[in-house]
């Protein structure tokens, strides 16, 4: 009967789990108390949902090979609750970059969710998290998912183990944080684990300001200005004379990341600098290159993504 009922608690756990969800998504999180995805999209002032996945879907009629595409349709199937659909994009999206983490851990949490059987993790959803873990061993999402496994299979013990070093690394300020609490409490109460002690001394990592980051304050914050020097040479040039020095420091940026683009404030800067001249077709060229730079590095991917938001490139 213990068994069972600790079964059944973790399978609550396959359907009410709040994870870290795609950030280069208008909609960061998914919470299980939130509003309706087209209630949060009219708040934000975003067209609803609906018309989201309409124009991603003419998107990636016209180009199929965009893997960011495929991860924001992905996301927008899945908050309408259609995912099966997600899961088939998301799976688009981890064949175009097989190297990224999340997208991989996003596809097994919509098969999961997409899964029939309600009573485990399906075998294609937990080679996804496998696959997820094997490029971010840090990755949240799977390494939930992975305890959950552990629960599943009567090993419940091992799957608290488990979500306690998942509590460790969590910041303090996650949205999904009070959840991984209550996963362990319900979970321990359902098989008569005593871990009340240490979920009182349990404590999360430091707050970071939850999934975002501090791409769009590099983005729009100040920046350091000419030195005198340049200032006085400036003075002298004409107006066309100006703007062809401002393009060729633009230029001479474009030119230090393509031999050092592991440069994420640099990339932010050229997005910026682009965007001041009036060019967002070369932003966004730059923010394509940077995330090039960064694929399979999910923190600067959405760093870039988040300061390219603030800066309206598209």
């Amino acid at each position: 009967m213990k068994e069972q009922s600790g079964n059944r608690a973790a399978r609550l756990t396959l359907m009410g789990a709040v994870v870290l969800a795609g950030a280069a998504v208008g909609w960061s999180v998914m919470n299980k108390d939130s509003a309706p995805a087209t209630e949060q999209a009219a708040d934000a002032g975003q067209p609803p949902v609906g018309e989201v996945i309409a124009q991603l879907e003419a998107k990636l009629a016209d180009n199929p090979d965009d893997a960011q595409g495929w991860q924001m349709l992905g996301w927008s199937y899945f908050q309408t609750g259609r995912f099966a659909e997600a899961a088939t994009a998301f799976k688009r999206a981890t064949t175009l970059e097989p190297d990224n983490a999340e997208y991989h851990s996003m596809l097994g949490e919509a098969l999961v969710l997409a899964s029939k059987d309600g009573e485990g993790l399906p075998a294609d959803a937990r080679t996804a998290f496998d696959k997820a873990l094997s490029i971010d061993p840090d990755d949240p999402r799977a390494r939930y998912f992975r305890a959950v496994a552990l629960d599943l299979e009567g090993k419940h013990a091992e799957a608290i183990e488990a979500w306690f070093a998942l509590l460790a690394d969590t910041p303090a300020d996650a949205p999904w944080a009070g959840d991984v609490r209550q996963v362990i409490a319900d979970v321990a109460r359902a098989n008569d684990i005593d871990v009340a002690d240490r979920l009182a001394s349990a404590r999360f990592a430091p707050a970071t300001g939850g999934v975002t980051t501090d791409g769009p304050a590099v983005a729009t914050g100040g920046i350091p200005g000419p030195t005198r020097d340049q200032m006085q040479a400036a003075s002298s040039l004409s107006a066309s004379e100006q703007q062809d020095m401002i393009r060729g420091m633009v230029d001479g940026l474009a030119a230090r990341l393509e031999a050092n683009p592991r440069n994420a404030d640099g990339w932010i800067m050229l997005m910026r600098s682009h965007v001041q001249l009036g060019d967002q077709a070369a932003a966004r060229a730059a923010l394509a290159d940077g995330l090039a730079a960064f694929r399979g590095d999910a923190a600067t991917t959405r760093r870039l993504q988040e300061a390219a938001g603030a800066l309206g490139v598209r």
